[in-house]
C-alpha cells in the first residue's frame, strides 16, 4: 500500500454532540464538490459507518485500537482510504473517552497513531463565552493531539454565532463553520443510536442531500481540505492481516433491515480466506442459500422485526435443520436471538437453548473472550477480543465463553463443535485467526457431507 495521505478526525466534546452529522455531511458535501472522500469510524460502532458509506459511496470501515491493536490502525486506515483523495474519520464518544483500561481506544489515541489533525465539534446550543473554556481544555490537555479547528453545532442565530466566534479568537483555534439548529439535520434515534440506513434508505438519502447542502453552505470546505492535506504522509508498515487462502467454501451471511451489524472487514476476511460470501435476508428469504458450508448471522435489530422474523417459518425451519445437521454457524448478538427459542415471546429458530427478551438495561463494553469448549473458531482455550452492545438478555445466558473486562468477568454464550452463538461482536482487522478457524470448520462440514451445505 502507498503511504496514508490526507486525513482528518472529526471529534466531539461528548457523545451526542453531532459529530456523526458533521462527518456524514462533510463527506457528502466533499463528494458533491468533486472530491473523493473516504470514511472511517473510531470504535466498534456499526450504525454510523452505514451513513458514512452512503455519503461516500465506499464500504463502511472501523478503526478500533482496542479490538484490533495499535499496530493495525494505520493499515486499516490505509485500506479505508485506498483510491480516495482524503479520509474523514469520525470519533467515538468524546475526544478522550475510551476503555480506560490502559489500552489505546479513544479518538485521541487513533488521531495520535495516524498523525491526523482533529476538528472538534462543539454543541453550542447553550453556550456563549464559556465555549472558549471548553475548547481551551480540549486543545491543551494532550499536546500530542492536534486540535486544529472547531465546528460549532446547533447555533441559534447570527448574533449567537458572533459571540461564539469572538470568544474563541484569543485561543488561535480557527472556527471552520457553524451549523444552525435545523430539524432537517436531526437524525432519527433509537435505543442503540441512529436508525440503520438499511431500514429507511429513501428517507436517509433525502436527509443526506439536505445535510450535505447545509454543510457546504455553513462550513469552510476549502479550509477543511487544506487541514486534511496538512497531515504528513504516514508510512504504513504492513497490509491488514487476512486469512491465508484455502479451498473454496460457500458462506451465507445474514443481511437486510434486521441484520445490519456485520463488519465489512469480516466479509473481506471471509473472502480472502477462500469463501464465496452469499447474502440472504432473514425477513424475506424462504430458505438459506443452497449448498452453503457456513452461516454467519451478525447483529442488528431483530427485536424491531421480531414478529416478521417469526412469521418466516420456512426459513427458521430450514436454518434449524441445517444447523442441527452440522452447518458451521457463527452468530453474534442479534444472531444469537434469531437462533434462540424465542424473542419477546415470538418463536425463533430454536437451535440455541435460551429465550431472549428486551430490557431497559444496556450492556456495553470491550471483552476478552476465551472459549470454554471447542467450537467453530477453534479448540477450547481459543481467545479473541470483542465487544458487547445490547439491551436484551437471554435466559439462560450460557457458559461457552469466559468473558473478562476491567470491571468484571463471567460466563456467556452457547457452543457446539460447529456452532458459536454469543453476544460478543468480533472484528478481524488485527487478528484474522478467528475467521480462519471458522473457515476451517466450514471445510470440515463440507468434507463431512461430501457436497457442503447440509442440504
Amino acid at each position: 500500500m502507498t503511504p496514508l495521505g490526507p486525513r482528518l478526525v472529526v471529534a466531539g466534546t461528548h457523545s451526542g454532540v453531532g459529530k456523526t452529522t458533521v462527518a456524514t455531511g462533510l463527506t457528502a458535501a466533499l463528494r458533491a464538490a468533486g472530491h473523493r472522500p473516504a470514511t472511517a469510524k473510531v470504535g466498534p460502532d456499526f450504525i454510523d459507518p452505514g451513513y458514512h458509506a452512503l455519503a461516500s459511496g465506499r464500504p463502511p470501515r472501523n478503526l478500533d485500537a482496542w479490538l484490533c491493536g495499535e499496530e493495525a490502525i494505520a493499515p486499516l486506515a490505509a485500506r479505508a482510504a485506498d483510491g480516495a483523495g482524503l479520509l474523514v474519520i469520525e470519533g467515538v464518544m468524546g475526544l478522550f473517552d475510551g476503555a480506560a483500561d490502559g489500552r489505546a481506544s479513544s479518538t485521541a489515541d487513533v488521531a495520535r497513531l495516524l498523525g491526523a489533525p482533529v476538528i472538534l465539534v462543539v454543541d453550542a446550543a447553550a453556550l456563549a463565552g464559556s465555549v472558549a473554556a471548553i475548547v481551551h481544555g480540549f486543545a491543551t490537555l494532550d499536546p500530542s493531539v492536534a486540535v486544529a479547528g472547531v465546528i460549532l453545532n446547533r447555533v441559534g442565530s447570527d448574533g449567537h454565532e458572533t459571540q461564539l466566534r469572538e470568544a474563541l479568537v484569543p485561543l488561535g483555534v480557527p472556527v471552520l463553520g457553524a451549523l444552525r439548529r435545523d430539524d432537517r439535520l436531526t437524525w432519527r434515534d433509537r435505543h442503540l443510536g441512529l436508525v440503520p440506513v438499511a431500514e429507511q434508505p429513501d428517507t436517509v438519502v433525502r436527509s443526506l442531500d439536505a445535510l450535505g447542502a447545509a454543510v457546504a453552505e455553513r462550513l469552510d470546505l476549502g479550509a477543511l481540505v487544506a487541514l486534511a492535506r496538512s497531515a504528513p504522509p504516514l508510512p504504513v508498515p504492513a497490509a491488514v492481516p487476512l486469512p491465508e487462502p484455502g479451498p473454496s467454501v460457500r458462506v451465507a451471511v445474514a443481511g437486510g433491515p434486521a441484520f445490519t451489524f456485520t463488519y465489512a472487514d469480516t466479509v473481506d476476511a471471509l473472502a480472502a480466506g477462500g469463501a464465496e460470501v452469499v447474502p440472504f435476508d432473514p425477513l424475506r428469504d424462504p430458505a438459506l442459500p443452497e449448498a452453503v458450508d457456513g452461516l454467519v448471522v451478525g447483529g442488528g435489530f431483530p427485536e424491531t422485526f421480531a414478529a416478521e422474523l417469526a412469521a418466516n417459518r420456512p426459513l427458521l425451519a430450514d436454518a434449524a435443520a441445517r444447523v442441527r445437521a452440522g452447518l458451521a454457524t457463527w452468530a453474534e448478538c442479534g444472531g444469537l436471538l434469531w437462533l434462540a427459542r424465542e424473542l419477546d415471546g415470538h418463536p425463533m429458530a430454536g437451535v440455541v437453548p435460551t429465550a431472549g427478551r428486551m430490557t431497559d438495561r444496556l450492556t456495553l463494553g470491550y471483552r476478552t473472550a476465551t472459549t470454554a469448549v471447542g467450537g467453530p473458531l477453534g479448540p477450547a482455550g481459543t481467545t479473541f477480543r470483542g465487544h458487547e452492545f445490547h439491551y436484551s438478555r437471554t435466559d439462560p445466558g450460557g457458559d461457552a465463553l469466559h468473558l473478562a473486562s476491567r470491571f468484571g468477568e463471567g460466563p456467556e454464550g452457547f457452543a457446539g463443535p460447529r456452532l458459536l452463538a454469543t453476544y460478543v461482536h468480533h472484528h478481524p482487522g488485527g487478528d484474522p485467526s478467528a475467521v480462519a478457524g471458522f473457515l476451517t470448520a466450514c471445510r470440515a462440514a463440507q468434507d463431512a457431507d461430501g457436497e457442503g451445505g447440509g442440504t
